[in-house]
C-alpha cells in the first residue's frame, strides 16, 4: 500500500461510494485521516490544457516584466528595482509549478512534468531532481519525530533543548531567529545551498542535476552580463530572486510550525494524521492566493500531493468542513513565528520563554 492509497483497497465499489457519503457528511475530527483518501482521489487528474494555461500566464508576466526591467535601467535604477520586485512574484508561482512537477500532479505525463520541472528549476535556482528527493523526504517523515533533518526546518523539543548546552542553546536560538530563518536564510539556501545535493551526495544522478542546473544558470547570467553588463544582475535578478526565495522560505515555514501543529514519535506517528493536522491552511487573500498557486491549502496538498494546484480550491468547495482545519490568517501566521520547541507532554509549539518556565517547574 503506497502513502496514496489509505484503506479503500479493500472496498467493492458499493462499500467505498458509501463510506466516501459518510465522510462528506461528517465532520473531519470524527473520521481517521486516511479515510479521506478515496475522496481525494477524484481530484488528482490534471489538465494538461489548463496546466499550459497556468504554465504560460505565469511564465509570459515573469518574461515581460525581465525585459521591462531591463529596458527601465535606462531610466531609472529605482524603476528597475520596483519592477524585478514585482516579478518576484512570478518566481515564487514558478517554484509551485515547479514543486507540482516534483509530484507528478502538473500533467498527465511524467516525463513532461520533470522536464519542465528541471526547466524551471533553472529559474528558481533549484536543480529540480535534488530537490524532488529532498521533498519527498519531507512528505513521507514530516511530523515524525525520529525522522528529521531533511527537507524541514530544524525543530527540537523542549526536552531536547533542556539538554543542550549554553552554547549549542545559542546556536539554535540563532538558527530559529527571524534575521536568520527568513534573512540570510533564504538567500544562503537558494544562491549557495542548492549548488551542491547536500545530504544526497553519494548518487551520481543528484550531482549530475545540481551540476547542469548550476552550469545552465551559468550560462544564462553570462548571457545576461555580456549583452547589459552588471546592472541587470544586480538591479533584476538578485533582487528579484532573493525576494522570491523569502517569500518561499516563509510559507514553506508557516505550513508547518504553528501551536498546534502534528508532531510524534514511532511507532505513534502516522503520515496520513500527520499530514492533514500537522499542515496550515493559510488562508489568504485572493491575488496572494493565486500568486502562491494556492500552496496555503497545505493539509489537503500533504495528504494527497497528486492533486493538482488549480484544483485545490474545487476540495474546499466540495468538502466545506476540510476548510475548517488549521486554519491560519496573515496576522497568526506572524504570531506563530515566535514559536519554536514542541512540548511533547501538551503538544503544543511553544515560544522560547514559554518553554523556559516549563523547564524551570519540572
Amino acid at each position: 500500500m503506497n502513502q496514496h492509497t489509505g484503506n479503500f483497497d479493500s472496498l467493492s465499489a458499493p462499500q467505498a461510494a458509501e463510506a466516501t457519503s459518510t465522510i462528506a457528511d461528517t465532520g473531519p475530527d470524527a473520521v481517521r485521516a486516511r479515510d479521506w483518501i478515496k475522496v481525494l482521489s477524484d481530484y488528482r487528474e490534471p489538465s494538461t490544457m489548463r496546466s499550459f494555461y497556468e504554465l504560460g500566464i505565469t511564465l509570459g508576466p515573469f518574461v515581460v516584466l525581465w525585459a521591462l526591467a531591463w529596458w527601465s535601467l535606462s531610466v531609472s535604477a529605482w524603476l528597475t528595482l520596483a519592477i524585478s520586485l514585482c516579478n518576484a512574484a512570478f518566481i515564487l508561482r514558478l517554484f509551485a509549478i515547479q514543486h507540482d512537477c516534483g509530484h507528478a500532479s502538473f500533467f498527465k505525463n511524467r516525463t513532461l512534468s520533470d522536464w519542465v520541472g528541471r526547466a524551471l528549476g533553472v529559474l528558481t535556482l533549484t536543480p529540480y531532481d535534488v530537490w524532488r528527493r529532498a521533498h519527498a523526504i519531507h512528505h513521507s517523515s514530516a511530523g515524525n519525530l525520529s525522522r528529521r533533518g531533511i527537507g524541514d526546518v530544524d525543530t527540537l523539543t523542549v526536552a531536547e533543548y533542556a539538554a543542550l548546552s549554553g552554547y549549542r542553546r545559542f546556536r539554535y536560538r540563532l538558527y530559529r531567529h527571524p534575521i536568520v530563518l527568513f534573512g540570510l536564510g533564504p538567500g544562503y539556501l537558494f544562491f549557495l545551498q542548492n549548488r551542491l545535493p547536500l545530504g544526497l551526495m553519494a548518487k551520481a544522478r543528484y550531482w549530475v542535476s545540481a551540476m547542469c542546473t548550476n552550469i545552465a544558470i551559468l550560462v544564462a547570467l553570462t548571457v545576461i552580463w555580456y549583452f547589459g553588463g552588471l546592472m541587470p544582475i544586480v538591479l533584476i535578478f538578485v533582487p528579484s530572486t532573493l525576494l522570491a526565495a523569502t517569500a518561499g522560505v516563509w510559507l514553506f515555514y508557516v505550513q508547518h510550525q504553528f501551536e498546534t501543529t502534528h508532531w510524534e514519535e514511532e511507532p505513534e506517528w502516522d503520515m496520513h494524521e500527520s499530514a492533514l493536522k500537522g499542515s496550515s491552511h493559510y488562508v489568504l487573500p485572493g491575488p496572494l492566493q493565486w500568486l502562491s498557486a494556492n500552496i496555503g491549502i497545505h493539509h489537503i496538498h500533504h495528504l494527497y500531493s497528486r492533486i493538482p494546484f488549480y484544483r485545490l480550491p474545487e476540495v474546499l468547495r466540495d468538502h466545506a468542513s476540510l476548510a475548517q482545519i488549521n486554519r491560519m490568517t496573515i496576522r497568526e501566521s506572524i504570531v506563530n513565528a515566535r514559536l519554536h520547541l514542541w512540548d511533547e507532554e501538551s503538544k503544543r509549539l511553544l515560544s522560547f520563554s514559554e518553554a523556559q518556565t516549563l523547564i524551570a517547574s519540572r
